[in-house]
């Protein structure tokens, strides 16, 4: 699996993160789990085409006690087994590394 991973947080700081992905609704049912959607403009032709079957498409984030990992794996959150799920293309895999830091830079929390 291809993910963007980053360690050594303090676990006060990822206690911090998951308050704030909580506030933002982006918790998963699963514990630890959150969703990061993907925003229309960075789908690929075929995600848009697939957004009303197949949408949300999103990544998974889990947090763990001195961590926080995203998947670099598109998922369609209605469907497990599309051709609209694949790894994040170029410029996807920029925002979601782009969207995961900003986060942790807006909570001060350093990396």
């Amino acid at each position: 699996m291809r993910s963007y991973h980053i360690d050594e947080l303090a676990p006060e700081d990822v206690a911090r993160l998951a308050r704030a992905l909580d506030a933002r609704g982006m918790k998963s049912s699963m514990d630890a789990m959150y969703w990061l959607d993907l925003p229309e403009a960075l789908l690929s032709a075929e995600q848009r085409d697939h957004t009303g079957d197949c949408g949300p498409h999103s990544v998974g984030v889990e947090l763990g006690e001195d961590w926080v990992h995203a998947e670099l794996l598109v998922r369609a959150r209605n469907r497990l087994r599309c051709s609209c799920v694949c790894y994040a293309d170029a410029t996807q895999r920029a925002w979601i590394m782009d969207e995961l830091d900003r986060t942790l830079r807006e909570l001060d929390i350093p990396v």
